[in-house]
């Protein structure tokens, strides 16, 4: 089933501590109810609505739940763009960009921004105009500071929007735009850049769900709640999160829920915060873990469910599946810290669709998801059978 659901119109309240939130019918009811309250980003009020609500829902199916907080460093970018006449054109402030607004004319810098492609240029309070490519961004920031730039946009040499870290703080103000908005940045064109950024410190919420009385589980089953700022995440990752719901409300009166851990975790669009966190917290915990489960956007049909990551389990997912299988899992999601500390792990996939990280990512297609979740249940019985052993 496809919902295309408007936030706007099914929003709904919960009481403080989460008890009292409408139970679900279902993934229906969970997918409108989450998407309602809007962008899940980490230390939001919206992510902490849906950790209230999701909460309720695994206490309803008889788990206990428990909150590891955690906190980190973040950047955010408040809204940033270049204003070009009556043109206001989005980017993105790189991580570490200063903040600031600039008015000046744009050079289009030669070549990729090295130093040497500064020789015989004017740039000397302008705004710097550069591709991506060949050097890294704070050597592309650093060369155009040393001529005498003002501000740097640098321009995506693929199709998409420009998001990206400096590694260092950057005395100036740098914006990354799409190679569409940055055609539009003629030379010699006066421009405003405005990078407003954000610089402190975000408490995240890790949710795990488990039978009285587990403490050491067989399985963990988890995906990242949060999402990025101005997407919905329906599909990233929404969509994982109902799926590890799904799973613990399919299992809760057989023996596989008091072998299994679910969670949900937070920040992994600040890098993966909620998952290393985790795997920090909970050393002991993970050494009788036959396998760690990560669901990350699997309710769109980018591509067929793809499973990666440990060979023996990618193993049992030919005997016991249909999905595509790749032994070699794409890192970027929650799977990787546990992968690190030595669990074996299995990710469960879709690829990435057309509404990524944008406002576009609220369609969820929940046969999907199911479907998902019956791939994940046959493969769970496999590995916890007697026969398989780690």
């Amino acid at each position: 089933m496809k919902l295309l659901l408007w936030p706007a119109l099914l929003a709904l309240s919960l009481p403080g501590n989460g008890l009292g939130a409408a139970l679900s019918t279902g993934l229906e009811d969970d997918a409108r109810t989450v998407l309602s309250y809007g962008p899940r980003v980490a230390g939001s009020p919206a992510g902490e609505q849906a950790r209230l609500y999701l909460e309720a829902q695994f206490r309803a199916l008889g788990y206990q739940t428990r909150r590891e907080a955690f906190t980190y460093p973040r950047f955010d970018d408040l809204g940033s763009e270049v204003r070009a006449g009556h043109q206001v054109l989005r980017g993105y402030a790189l991580q570490n960009s200063a903040g600031g607004e600039v008015t000046a004319l744009s050079v289009r810098v030669p070549g990729v921004g090295s130093a040497a492609n500064y020789v015989g240029l004017d740039v000397r309070g302008k705004v710097a105009v550069v591709s991506r490519g060949q050097t890294t961004f704070l050597q592309k920031v650093r060369a155009a500071a040393e001529a005498g730039a003002a501000g740097v946009v640098i321009v995506n040499s693929a199709a998409g929007e420009l998001r990206g870290t400096l590694g260092e703080q950057a005395e100036l103000p740098v914006l990354g735009v799409s190679s569409d908005v940055g055609a539009a940045l003629t030379d010699g064109l006066p421009l405003t850049l405005s990078v407003r950024v954000r610089r402190g410190e975000v408490q995240g919420v890790n949710l795990v769900a488990f039978k009285a009385g587990l403490t050491g589980p067989d399985l963990l089953l988890g995906g990242h709640l949060d999402s990025v700022l101005g997407a919905p995440g329906a599909n990233d990752n929404l969509s994982g999160s109902l799926a590890v719901l799904e799973v613990a409300r399919r299992v809760a009166n057989t023996p596989l829920s008091a072998r299994s851990f679910f969670a949900l975790f937070d920040g992994e669009e600040d890098g993966l915060r909620g998952s290393r966190a985790f795997v920090k917290a909970n050393a002991p915990s993970l050494e009788r873990l036959k396998a760690m489960f990560n669901f990350d956007m699997v309710g769109v049909a980018a591509q067929p469910l793809t499973l990666g990551g440990d060979a023996k389990l990618t193993g049992v997912a030919q005997r016991v599946s249909s999905a595509a299988v790749n032994d070699a899992a794409p890192g970027g999601s929650d799977h990787v810290p546990f992968a690190e500390a030595g669990v074996p792990t299995l990710f469960f996939h879709r690829g990435l669709d057309a509404n990524y990280h944008q406002p576009g990512d609220s369609l969820l297609d929940l046969e999907l998801v199911r479907g998902t979740v019956d791939t994940a249940l046959s493969i769970a019985a496999e590995v916890l059978s007697p026969a398989v052993a780690r």
